[in-house]
């Protein structure tokens, strides 16, 4: 064979292992691999959005040190720490149900969590408003089916211990969506509305005792007053009157309604102080079915 002929047969070949290891190439570069398919959450038909192109910036030298920063856990392993989970939970305080709320490290065992800490009883901010909790410890889910949770809840002390019991577990359990109802030792499954009078005439949810909270503060909560007129007014560590406002339920007198109202008040000192919601009176103006939440009203400029 001839020069000419050796080079015309070489010339193919290598263009052709050219464009092979071309297409053998890993499609990624700067903003991480090209996607191949819109993701699942896209709708139907529809294409992802064109991700725009980002120009590189150049990498700042790093200071010399005598050993390489250590890796923290989550990166180490590849995944993310999970979220802290607040959870609510439903304490007895004269007589009556009340809410406050938890922040803990996230846990697949939800149920069980929320029933340790709800007996494991108030903080001492909580206590101090007379709070309470009427259930043991060790008191556990054994299944949950058909947004039914089962277990089985001592049943020491009066009727009316024992139904308040009853109603801290059905109220906390519940507020999770795979829970509607709870059957408590093999009697039929309630929910929240079966004890609903249990409820103060005024729910506070937010804020919590003890909480730190600054203005512009928002006050929620639920309520059955009259009119649907729900009142709020903070006070300073002296007991001088700081801010007040007002807002309406969401269900006139006889219902219960949703409420939030939203409160501000000129900086203060770093101090303690009180929340206080109620109902004024329509005989004579006074204020009533008062709940007072200790608070720490934060120092501003």
């Amino acid at each position: 064979m001839s020069r000419s002929g050796t080079v015309r047969l070489v010339v193919p070949v290598l263009v052709a292992a050219l464009l092979l290891g071309g297409c053998g190439t890993s499609r990624s570069g700067d903003l991480g691999p090209a996607p191949t398919a819109p993701p699942t959450s896209a709708a139907p038909g529809s294409r992802p959005a064109p991700v725009p192109t980002v120009a590189a910036q150049p990498t700042p030298p790093r200071p010399p040190t005598d050993r390489p920063p250590r890796p923290s856990a989550a990166a180490s392993s590849g995944t993310r720490r999970p979220d802290p989970v607040t959870i609510e939970l439903w304490y007895v305080r004269a007589g009556l149900l009340v809410p406050t709320r938890r922040t803990r490290p996230a846990t697949v065992a939800t149920s069980r969590l929320a029933l340790a800490e709800l007996a494991a009883g108030p903080s001492r901010a909580e206590a101090a408003t007379g709070m309470t909790t009427l259930l043991p410890a060790g008191v556990e889910v054994t299944r949950i089916a058909d947004g039914v949770a089962t277990l089985r809840v001592p049943s020491v002390g009066d009727p009316a211990t024992r139904r308040l019991r009853e109603a801290q577990v059905v109220w906390t359990l519940t507020q999770f969506p795979a829970v509607r109802q709870v059957r408590l030792d093999g009697a039929a499954a309630v929910d929240r509305a079966d004890y609903a009078d249990l409820l103060p005439p005024i729910v506070v949810a937010g804020p919590v005792p003890g909480e730190r909270v600054s203005a512009p503060l928002v006050v929620t909560g639920t309520a059955v007053v009259f009119e649907a007129t729900v009142s709020v007014r903070v006070l300073d560590a002296a007991g001088r009157e700081v801010a007040t406002g007002f807002g309406t339920a969401s269900c006139g007198s006889g219902c219960r309604g949703g409420y939030r109202v939203v409160v501000g008040w000129r900086a203060v000192r770093e101090q303690q102080g009180t929340v206080e919601v109620y109902e004024v009176s329509a005989v004579d103006g006074a204020r009533i079915n008062t709940m007072a939440v200790p608070v720490v009203l934060a120092g501003g400029d």
